[in-house]
């Protein structure tokens, strides 16, 4: 990795992947053929992308079954676990509908209402995501959708993956679908016959789907366009550099698109880590990816004050950002912009990715400037209440009217006024 000296102005690096107009026409493409056609456009698509016949869609208990003997007891226990982890930390997150009280008998509050339905969309192809249907589904859950629908790409066998299967079916997942891509996104926009449509639609995927997404919102709702994943490492010279070398690789295997970047105000810790990247690189079995990732998209970054290191970390607003220092929580107030923030040296992103609580569906692309990650709101709406009496619209009324002829609309003062007149 290079070090670079950390200027006062720096442009810290990261991918951003908009897609080409190509991507874009083919994709609103699928979507218009998905929206005439329904079915017989999904099984088109997924003839014609994943290589598999299908006539229906949905997954049968036969398939459950199936998956459940191919799974360890000891997996299950770990999958059980993790959405235990992950439900009681989203279980905090649960917003109540409140009312309030004045004198004059207004009543003024806000109602909390869960969506009815949601779209998870899952990841297939060489790998299977089972972390990403427990992030999707349980706060979808603990806020109170009734209706959850999954979707995944098909295997060459016209299954899903069997921890993918299992997973869905201990969340209690009913509607699974064998359908990928900007196709599935597609129907559960506009719904066909087999799949009914959503209300909002979750989860990552290619940048097919990712555009998909992009061109039913107004149709739908959607959580987020995910970039390639992002790591920050911010450290001084206490921090280990094995571990700090080991958590920039975690995120530059998922994509040679992915961002790694350590800020440190230690050089002789920048060459460690360095060579340590170096050292581990050459065993990982996904070498050739993160080794692109970090030839790219990675870069050390020497800052002379922990002050402009922790400035330099704030203006690139990673998805992810780790605080190794002697201190990191005197560090944790100065903090502004990051997805999930990990303090100390134990606490390596990859625990939040699966086990400890919160959830991994982050900002990227410097978007935690003005976003969060996915949480329970997510998968409520809220209403406001209004309710005044007659002694409140007599007290108000003209003040009303006259705020609405400072706009010109007169029918909006007549409609106070008109309460006036008993």
């Amino acid at each position: 990795m290079k070090i670079i000296p950390l200027k006062e102005t720096v442009s810290l690096k990261r991918a951003i992947n908009q897609g080409t107009d190509k991507q874009r026409q083919t994709v609103a493409a699928i979507l218009e053929d998905v929206k005439k056609k329904g079915d017989e456009a999904l099984q088109k698509y997924t003839f014609m992308f994943d290589k598999v016949e299908i006539t229906d869609t949905l997954v049968s208990p036969e398939e459950i079954s199936e998956a459940y003997d191919a799974v360890s007891q000891d997996t299950l226990n770990i999958i059980r676990e993790a959405i235990n982890n992950i439900r009681d930390f989203h279980a905090r997150q649960v917003q109540q509908s409140w009312m309030t009280t004045k004198e004059d008998g207004t009543i003024l509050g806000q109602k909390v209402t869960s969506l009815d339905a949601v779209g998870v969309y899952v990841p297939g192809g060489r790998a299977a995501y089972p972390s990403s249907i427990i992030m999707n589904v349980v706060p979808a859950q603990v806020a109170g959708v009734k209706r959850i629908v999954m979707t995944s790409p098909p295997q060459k066998n016209n299954t899903l993956d069997n921890i993918v299967l299992v997973t869905a079916h201990e969340l209690g997942v009913k509607e699974i679908h064998k359908v990928g891509g900007a196709q599935a996104i597609g129907a559960l926009a506009y719904g066909t016959d087999s799949i009914q449509p959503v209300d909002k639609i979750v989860g990552p995927g290619n940048i097919y789907v990712a555009l998909a997404k992009q061109l039913v919102f107004g149709v739908v709702a959607i959580d987020m366009i995910a970039g390639p994943s992002e790591i920050a490492v911010l450290a001084d010279r206490t921090a280990n550099s094995a571990y700090i070398a080991a958590d920039l690789l975690s995120q530059a295997e998922h994509d040679p698109m992915a961002t790694a970047i350590l800020v440190t105000t230690d050089h002789s810790l920048a060459e460690k880590v360095a060579q340590e990247v170096s050292e581990q690189l050459a065993t990982l079995p996904k070498k050739a990816i993160a080794e692109e990732a970090i030839q790219h998209y990675g870069a050390i970054y020497l800052a002379e004050t922990m002050e402009q290191a922790v400035e330099a970390v704030n203006e690139l607003a990673a998805e992810h950002l780790e605080i190794q220092t002697e201190d990191p929580w005197a560090i944790l107030p100065s903090i502004r912009h990051a997805g999930a923030i990990f303090l100390g040296e134990h606490s390596s992103e990859p625990v939040g990715d699966y086990f400890a609580g919160p959830n991994h569906v982050l900002p990227t692309n410097g978007t935690a400037r003005f976003s969060s990650p996915l949480t329970v709101e997510d998968f409520t709406k809220k209403s406001s209440i209004i309710s005044y009496s007659k002694q409140a619209i007599q007290s108000q009324a003209s003040k009303i009217a006259t705020f609405a002829r400072l706009e010109h609309l007169e029918a909006h003062a007549r409609a106070v006024e008109k309460r006036l007149e008993d």
